[in-house]
């Protein structure tokens, strides 16, 4: 077998239990792509989405195409992905795990922006990867860099590179306008899509050896197929016996960034309906196991499961342990409403910053001012807040905290997810925005409602105009967390926005407040 399982979990696999025999009765529907695995109110959606299941097959029939691609741009040296979500997350891990460079444009952030600004444009590839071009981050990014271009004396068009869905707005677009682009398979979710032509492009542009991965994968799905129980033990724990919270650990294996792509996968499926499964992306079996999760490894660890499989088979496994596991608990996986939800949000609040002639961010008056630190809530310092917002929980609930800052000049604020788990002794996950609005966003706002959420911003030490738009990536921003801000405010969820003044001194502020508890 291409996939091996252990761990002390193994043990509570009942396969006489009539909800294995459920499962393994789904497990072969979707091996033949039937919509109604869902029910019939999924069939619409599930009939138009399925084509993930052949992909290991499939994929390869792009190779003479995206090798023509790479040969086209032979002589660049510095690939950079514009995009957001299944966009973004597969080719991050693929470059993390064979150590090619990619750049990933995944924030709207202009300080994080502000890094991929440098550099020999000349020998620089762009991939802008959206399926419909409507992705307002994504948009935004392409029209940066080609702006970027163009004022370099560049020819946008031989170095940019989309991959959209065939008749798509933007395919039209940059077909008519000259550019390179490939079409990919419309019949997949961005969150299915590893194996497509998003997760395929850049990753051959990075030189990355896709084909391998994609044989990993056909070679786990024969095997999967050919005899179920490993992808049925781990579809029943994760939906029988896990509960709400599923905590992965990357360490010890040598596949950074894995448990990233997952948290994904599992939030956006199964977080819908009041239910579902939280992934928490933690650094240890240790700091995974708090609060009571059910702790996965892909390496060969203590953790109550571990799975160990080369990248393209853990792509197509996890895959299909999701499809399994939201049959299970009645969702549909392939739709996210509330991912749409939060974009609304953040359009509102765009059209109502421009309609009233605002040329930067509304100010806001503070609850409380601390050092670098302003509170928006409960408390009058940081320590207090922090306190607050434990103490406010629900007993069965969770910590997310989401952070729309600089996720490489920021990533020392990542410590404060173990400090609060341990403050907490409760699942704490750990996000970026505006990336994890595409991830954990769907969850937070439909899956159970027993979080607690603290959102961190903070002041900008730079900006850029967004090319065709009446507002600077820096309003963008704040849009998306002050949108996302009110949908959860609208469900009486518990929020906390700590917003940083200097973010240096800020997070410093924040990290001490949160060991002092």
């Amino acid at each position: 077998m291409s996939i091996k399982v252990s761990g002390p979990a193994l043990t509570k696999v009942d396969r006489t239990n009539a909800k294995y025999s459920f499962l393994k009765d789904t497990h072969q529907r979707i091996a033949v792509k039937d919509p109604l695995t869902w029910g019939a109110e999924a069939a619409a959606e599930a009939a138009v989405r399925l084509n993930w299941v052949n992909l290991p097959e499939d994929s390869i029939n792009l190779r003479a195409e995206v090798d023509a691609i790479a040969e086209k741009f032979a002589g660049f040296d510095r690939v950079i992905l514009c995009g957001m979500g299944g966009s973004s997350l597969a080719p991050e891990v693929l470059a993390k795990t064979f150590k090619r460079e990619l750049l990933i444009i995944d924030s709207t952030d202009p300080n994080y922006l502000n890094h991929f600004v440098a550099g020999d444009l000349s020998k620089t590839v762009v991939v802008a990867s959206s399926k419909s071009g409507s992705t307002i981050e994504t948009a935004s990014q392409r029209a940066f860099f080609q702006e970027l271009l163009e004022s370099a004396g560049l020819i946008a068009k031989d170095h940019i590179v989309f991959v959209t869905d065939p008749g798509s707005p933007l395919d039209l677009e940059t077909r008519a306008a000259g550019f390179t682009v490939i079409n990919a398979d419309p019949h997949v979710g961005g969150r299915y899509s590893a194996l497509s032509a998003f997760g395929i492009v850049p990753s051959v542009l990075a030189g990355i050896d896709i084909w391998k991965v994609a044989q990993d994968a056909l070679q786990a799905k024969q095997d999967f197929i050919a005899s179920d129980e490993v992808i049925l033990d781990v579809a029943y724990l994760l939906s029988e016996v896990a509960g709400q919270y599923l905590a992965f650990t990357d360490t010890g294996s040598d596949l950074p960034g894995l448990s990233d792509w997952i948290e994904q996968l599992i939030a956006e499926s199964t977080g819908k309906n009041g239910k579902g499964r939280l992934p928490v992306v933690a650094e240890s079996v240790i700091a995974a196991s708090i609060g009571g999760a059910f702790t996965i490894s892909f390496a060969e660890a203590n953790a109550d499961l571990n799975v160990i499989a080369p990248l393209g088979a853990h792509f197509i496994f996890w895959e299909w342990v999701t499809a399994l596991v939201s049959a299970a608990i009645s969702v549909d996986p392939f739709n996210q409403p509330n991912v749409t939800e939060a974009k609304e949000q953040t359009t509102a609040l765009l059209t109502e910053w421009t309609a009233s002639g605002q040329t930067h961010i509304p100010g806001r008056t503070a609850d409380a001012t601390v050092g670098s630190v302003e509170i928006f809530g409960s408390g009058s310092s940081v320590v207090e807040s922090l306190r607050k917002a434990i103490a406010d929980m629900k007993s069965d609930g969770y910590i997310a905290i989401m952070a729309y800052l600089d996720r490489k000049d920021d990533v020392q604020l990542e410590e404060l997810r173990s400090l609060l788990a341990a403050a907490s002794g409760r699942p704490t996950t750990f996000g970026w925005g505006p990336r994890f609005l595409h991830s954990t966003g769907q969850f937070h706002k439909a899956g159970q409602p027993n979080g607690t959420f603290i959102q961190i911003t903070g002041e900008v030490d730079c900006d850029f105009k967004i090319p065709g738009r009446d507002f600077t990536f820096a309003t963008l921003l704040a849009a998306q967390a002050l949108g996302d801000g009110r949908a959860l405010s609208k469900r009486q969820y518990p929020l906390l926005n700590l917003h940083l003044k200097n973010r240096s001194a800020g997070i410093a502020e924040i990290l001490k407040a949160a060991r002092a508890l």
